[in-house]
Protein backbone atom coordinates (compact mmCIF):
# COMPACT_ATOMS: atom_id res chain seq x y z
CA UNK A 1 0.00 0.00 0.00
CA UNK A 2 1.23 3.37 -0.54
CA UNK A 3 2.00 5.94 2.32
CA UNK A 4 -0.23 9.23 2.64
CA UNK A 5 2.18 12.02 3.44
CA UNK A 6 1.17 13.93 6.50
CA UNK A 7 2.11 17.39 6.95
CA UNK A 8 1.89 19.29 10.15
CA UNK A 9 2.42 15.21 11.67
CA UNK A 10 4.33 16.57 15.04
CA UNK A 11 1.39 18.89 16.08
CA UNK A 12 1.04 22.42 17.19
CA UNK A 13 -0.19 24.76 19.65
CA UNK A 14 -3.81 24.96 17.87
CA UNK A 15 -5.17 20.92 17.51
CA UNK A 16 -2.80 19.10 16.06
CA UNK A 17 -4.64 17.72 13.58
CA UNK A 18 -1.71 15.86 11.70
CA UNK A 19 -1.01 14.02 15.10
CA UNK A 20 -4.45 12.84 15.07
CA UNK A 21 -4.74 11.58 11.55
CA UNK A 22 -0.85 10.36 11.62
CA UNK A 23 -1.81 7.65 14.62
CA UNK A 24 -5.76 7.35 13.08
CA UNK A 25 -4.14 5.95 9.18
CA UNK A 26 -1.64 4.06 10.70
CA UNK A 27 -3.83 2.69 12.80
CA UNK A 28 -6.09 1.30 10.29
CA UNK A 29 -3.01 -0.07 8.33
CA UNK A 30 -1.91 3.03 5.93
CA UNK A 31 1.67 3.16 6.03
CA UNK A 32 2.33 7.52 6.78
CA UNK A 33 5.20 9.49 5.95
CA UNK A 34 5.07 12.03 8.81
CA UNK A 35 6.60 15.88 7.63
CA UNK A 36 8.07 17.56 10.44
CA UNK A 37 9.51 20.76 10.97
CA UNK A 38 11.91 19.97 13.87
CA UNK A 39 13.19 16.86 15.14
CA UNK A 40 12.44 16.88 18.41
CA UNK A 41 11.04 15.14 21.24
CA UNK A 42 7.25 14.87 19.32
CA UNK A 43 8.87 12.99 17.10
CA UNK A 44 9.92 9.75 18.74
CA UNK A 45 6.19 8.89 19.24
CA UNK A 46 5.63 9.14 15.81
CA UNK A 47 8.69 6.89 15.16
CA UNK A 48 7.40 4.70 17.25
CA UNK A 49 3.80 4.63 16.14
CA UNK A 50 5.37 3.16 13.10
CA UNK A 51 6.19 6.45 10.98
CA UNK A 52 8.17 7.29 8.44
CA UNK A 53 9.63 10.57 9.82
CA UNK A 54 10.59 12.77 7.52
CA UNK A 55 12.36 16.53 8.28
CA UNK A 56 12.25 19.72 6.33
CA UNK A 57 11.01 23.31 5.80
CA UNK A 58 6.87 22.94 4.13
CA UNK A 59 8.01 26.15 2.31
CA UNK A 60 11.03 24.79 0.67
CA UNK A 61 10.20 23.33 -2.61
CA UNK A 62 12.70 20.66 -2.37
CA UNK A 63 12.05 19.21 0.99
CA UNK A 64 8.31 18.88 -0.36
CA UNK A 65 9.10 17.27 -3.70
CA UNK A 66 11.04 14.89 -1.93
CA UNK A 67 8.52 14.52 0.34
CA UNK A 68 5.86 13.92 -2.07
CA UNK A 69 7.91 11.21 -3.95
CA UNK A 70 5.58 8.12 -4.52
CA UNK A 71 2.86 9.91 -2.86
CA UNK A 72 -0.86 10.38 -4.46
CA UNK A 73 -2.26 10.93 -1.38
CA UNK A 74 -1.13 13.51 1.12
CA UNK A 75 -2.58 16.17 4.00
CA UNK A 76 -2.04 20.02 4.38
CA UNK A 77 -1.64 21.70 7.11
CA UNK A 78 0.26 25.13 8.42
CA UNK A 79 0.49 26.65 11.49
CA UNK A 80 -0.98 30.00 12.39
CA UNK A 81 2.10 31.47 11.99
CA UNK A 82 3.50 33.59 8.84
CA UNK A 83 4.50 31.86 5.51
CA UNK A 84 1.26 30.43 5.26
CA UNK A 85 0.71 31.49 1.26
CA UNK A 86 4.32 30.52 0.95
CA UNK A 87 3.63 27.01 1.83
CA UNK A 88 1.01 26.17 -0.35
CA UNK A 89 2.34 27.67 -3.31
CA UNK A 90 5.24 25.05 -3.05
CA UNK A 91 3.62 21.85 -1.40
CA UNK A 92 0.57 23.08 -5.10
CA UNK A 93 3.82 23.51 -7.09
CA UNK A 94 5.35 19.95 -5.85
CA UNK A 95 2.54 17.98 -5.64
CA UNK A 96 1.24 18.59 -9.47
CA UNK A 97 4.69 17.48 -10.39
CA UNK A 98 5.19 14.57 -8.89
CA UNK A 99 1.29 13.41 -9.30
CA UNK A 100 -0.59 13.61 -6.35
CA UNK A 101 -4.10 12.52 -6.96
CA UNK A 102 -5.60 13.68 -3.60
CA UNK A 103 -5.10 16.47 -1.48
CA UNK A 104 -6.99 17.21 1.62
CA UNK A 105 -6.61 20.44 3.51
CA UNK A 106 -7.53 22.60 6.38
CA UNK A 107 -9.37 25.06 6.21
CA UNK A 108 -11.63 27.78 8.47
CA UNK A 109 -15.33 27.63 8.73
CA UNK A 110 -15.80 31.20 7.17
CA UNK A 111 -12.51 31.22 4.98
CA UNK A 112 -13.55 33.28 1.75
CA UNK A 113 -12.04 36.73 0.19
CA UNK A 114 -13.95 38.90 2.12
CA UNK A 115 -13.28 37.23 5.00
CA UNK A 116 -12.86 39.23 8.48
CA UNK A 117 -9.58 37.81 9.27
CA UNK A 118 -6.27 37.80 7.62
CA UNK A 119 -5.65 34.50 8.44
CA UNK A 120 -9.73 32.94 6.83
CA UNK A 121 -8.40 35.27 4.03
CA UNK A 122 -5.35 33.61 2.98
CA UNK A 123 -6.96 30.15 3.44
CA UNK A 124 -9.37 30.75 0.89
CA UNK A 125 -6.12 32.35 -1.34
CA UNK A 126 -4.70 28.74 -0.30
CA UNK A 127 -7.76 26.82 -1.22
CA UNK A 128 -7.62 28.18 -4.89
CA UNK A 129 -3.84 27.20 -5.19
CA UNK A 130 -4.73 23.65 -4.79
CA UNK A 131 -7.31 23.95 -7.18
CA UNK A 132 -5.76 25.56 -9.20
CA UNK A 133 -2.82 22.77 -9.33
CA UNK A 134 -5.40 20.61 -10.11
CA UNK A 135 -4.61 17.93 -7.31
CA UNK A 136 -7.62 16.98 -6.06
CA UNK A 137 -8.08 18.94 -3.04
CA UNK A 138 -10.70 18.91 -0.54
CA UNK A 139 -10.47 21.79 1.90
CA UNK A 140 -11.86 21.19 5.24
CA UNK A 141 -13.92 24.08 6.57
CA UNK A 142 -13.74 23.80 10.50
CA UNK A 143 -14.80 25.33 12.79
CA UNK A 144 -12.93 26.84 16.20
CA UNK A 145 -11.08 23.73 18.04
CA UNK A 146 -12.42 22.01 21.33
CA UNK A 147 -8.61 21.92 22.07
CA UNK A 148 -7.42 26.06 21.19
CA UNK A 149 -10.54 26.92 23.46
CA UNK A 150 -9.47 24.52 26.42
CA UNK A 151 -6.19 25.98 25.92
CA UNK A 152 -7.28 29.30 26.51
CA UNK A 153 -9.24 28.15 29.69
CA UNK A 154 -6.22 26.90 30.84
CA UNK A 155 -4.54 29.76 31.36
CA UNK A 156 -4.79 32.92 34.07
CA UNK A 157 -6.50 32.31 37.25
CA UNK A 158 -7.66 28.81 36.57
CA UNK A 159 -11.80 30.01 37.38
CA UNK A 160 -12.27 31.91 34.35
CA UNK A 161 -12.20 31.69 30.38
CA UNK A 162 -11.32 35.03 29.59
CA UNK A 163 -12.10 36.17 25.87
CA UNK A 164 -13.59 39.38 23.95
CA UNK A 165 -16.52 37.83 22.97
CA UNK A 166 -19.38 40.27 24.70
CA UNK A 167 -21.99 38.49 26.87
CA UNK A 168 -21.81 34.87 27.65
CA UNK A 169 -25.00 34.46 25.34
CA UNK A 170 -22.49 34.91 22.53
CA UNK A 171 -22.91 31.45 20.25
CA UNK A 172 -19.32 29.44 19.35
CA UNK A 173 -19.23 26.57 16.56
CA UNK A 174 -16.91 24.09 17.55
CA UNK A 175 -15.20 20.84 16.73
CA UNK A 176 -12.64 18.07 17.94
CA UNK A 177 -9.38 18.18 16.19
CA UNK A 178 -9.71 14.31 16.10
CA UNK A 179 -12.36 14.75 14.52
CA UNK A 180 -11.47 17.08 11.67
CA UNK A 181 -8.63 13.96 11.44
CA UNK A 182 -11.08 11.26 11.27
CA UNK A 183 -12.82 12.56 8.48
CA UNK A 184 -9.05 13.41 6.69
CA UNK A 185 -8.34 9.31 7.42
CA UNK A 186 -11.73 8.34 5.55
CA UNK A 187 -10.63 10.29 2.87
CA UNK A 188 -7.13 9.68 2.34
CA UNK A 189 -7.24 5.34 3.97
CA UNK A 190 -9.82 5.33 0.24
CA UNK A 191 -8.68 7.96 -2.05
CA UNK A 192 -11.96 6.96 -4.27
CA UNK A 193 -14.14 8.61 -2.02
CA UNK A 194 -16.49 10.69 -3.40
CA UNK A 195 -16.56 14.06 -1.59
CA UNK A 196 -17.31 17.35 -2.29
CA UNK A 197 -14.62 20.18 -2.75
CA UNK A 198 -15.80 21.52 0.09
CA UNK A 199 -16.78 20.01 3.38
CA UNK A 200 -17.46 22.10 6.38
CA UNK A 201 -16.82 20.54 10.13
CA UNK A 202 -19.15 21.72 12.66
CA UNK A 203 -19.42 19.24 15.84
CA UNK A 204 -20.90 21.05 18.69
CA UNK A 205 -22.40 24.81 19.23
CA UNK A 206 -22.24 25.88 22.33
CA UNK A 207 -22.59 29.89 23.88
CA UNK A 208 -19.63 30.64 25.18
CA UNK A 209 -20.97 30.81 28.55
CA UNK A 210 -22.05 27.27 28.62
CA UNK A 211 -18.60 26.29 26.77
CA UNK A 212 -17.17 28.03 29.92
CA UNK A 213 -18.82 26.34 32.91
CA UNK A 214 -18.19 22.75 30.69
CA UNK A 215 -14.75 23.19 30.80
CA UNK A 216 -15.01 24.18 34.56
CA UNK A 217 -14.51 27.85 34.04
CA UNK A 218 -16.79 30.73 34.70
CA UNK A 219 -16.66 33.49 31.67
CA UNK A 220 -15.79 36.98 31.63
CA UNK A 221 -15.30 39.51 28.72
CA UNK A 222 -12.57 41.67 27.73
CA UNK A 223 -11.68 44.10 25.52
CA UNK A 224 -10.15 42.80 21.96
CA UNK A 225 -7.18 45.31 22.36
CA UNK A 226 -6.51 43.81 26.19
CA UNK A 227 -6.78 40.31 25.03
CA UNK A 228 -4.86 40.96 22.04
CA UNK A 229 -1.10 42.02 24.02
CA UNK A 230 -2.08 39.07 26.02
CA UNK A 231 -2.03 36.76 23.48
CA UNK A 232 0.99 38.24 21.87
CA UNK A 233 2.72 37.11 24.83
CA UNK A 234 0.98 33.36 24.97
CA UNK A 235 1.31 32.34 21.34
CA UNK A 236 4.57 34.09 20.99
CA UNK A 237 3.32 34.98 16.99
CA UNK A 238 1.80 38.09 15.68
CA UNK A 239 0.30 36.12 13.16
CA UNK A 240 -1.95 33.81 15.69
CA UNK A 241 -2.57 37.07 18.39
CA UNK A 242 -3.65 39.03 15.26
CA UNK A 243 -6.01 36.62 13.72
CA UNK A 244 -7.48 35.04 16.84
CA UNK A 245 -8.38 38.62 18.44
CA UNK A 246 -10.50 39.12 15.13
CA UNK A 247 -11.98 35.79 15.30
CA UNK A 248 -13.29 36.58 18.64
CA UNK A 249 -14.28 39.78 17.89
CA UNK A 250 -16.50 38.69 15.07
CA UNK A 251 -18.36 36.59 17.12
CA UNK A 252 -18.93 39.14 19.55
CA UNK A 253 -20.34 41.17 16.73
CA UNK A 254 -22.59 38.52 15.48
CA UNK A 255 -23.96 37.90 19.07
CA UNK A 256 -26.10 35.40 19.45
CA UNK A 257 -25.88 34.46 16.03
CA UNK A 258 -29.20 32.42 15.80
CA UNK A 259 -29.67 29.88 13.04
CA UNK A 260 -26.13 30.84 12.11
CA UNK A 261 -24.58 27.37 12.79
CA UNK A 262 -25.75 23.60 12.64
CA UNK A 263 -23.69 20.70 13.33
CA UNK A 264 -22.56 19.25 10.42
CA UNK A 265 -23.16 15.11 9.40
CA UNK A 266 -19.46 15.57 7.43
CA UNK A 267 -18.41 14.29 10.86
CA UNK A 268 -20.13 10.95 10.61
CA UNK A 269 -20.10 10.44 6.58
CA UNK A 270 -16.38 10.44 6.49
CA UNK A 271 -15.13 10.19 9.91
CA UNK A 272 -17.60 6.99 10.61
CA UNK A 273 -18.11 8.74 14.35
CA UNK A 274 -20.56 11.12 15.81
CA UNK A 275 -19.56 14.83 16.50
CA UNK A 276 -17.45 14.91 19.64
CA UNK A 277 -19.20 17.13 21.93
CA UNK A 278 -17.07 19.91 23.96
CA UNK A 279 -18.22 17.87 26.98
CA UNK A 280 -17.41 14.86 25.50
CA UNK A 281 -14.18 16.31 25.35
CA UNK A 282 -14.00 17.74 28.68
CA UNK A 283 -14.75 14.55 30.34
CA UNK A 284 -12.04 12.84 28.29
CA UNK A 285 -9.83 15.35 28.91
CA UNK A 286 -10.39 15.41 32.73
CA UNK A 287 -10.30 11.32 32.79
CA UNK A 288 -6.67 11.82 30.45
CA UNK A 289 -5.42 14.18 33.87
Amino acid sequence: MEPVLVTGAAGGRQGSTGRHLTAQLLGRGVPVRALIHTDDERAAPLRALGADVRVGDLRDLETVRAALDGIRAAYFTYPVIDGFVDAAGAFAVAARETGVERVVAVSQLAAGPQALTPRMRQHWVVEQILDWAGIGAIHLRAAVFHENLARIADTGDGDLLTLPMGPDTTTLPLVAAADVARVAAGLLADPTTEAEPVILLTGDIQTIGDAARTLGRGYRDIDPDTWHRWALDFYGSPHAAAHLTKLWEIFRLLGEGTGLYQVTPAIQQYGGHPPTTLADYAAHRTRSH
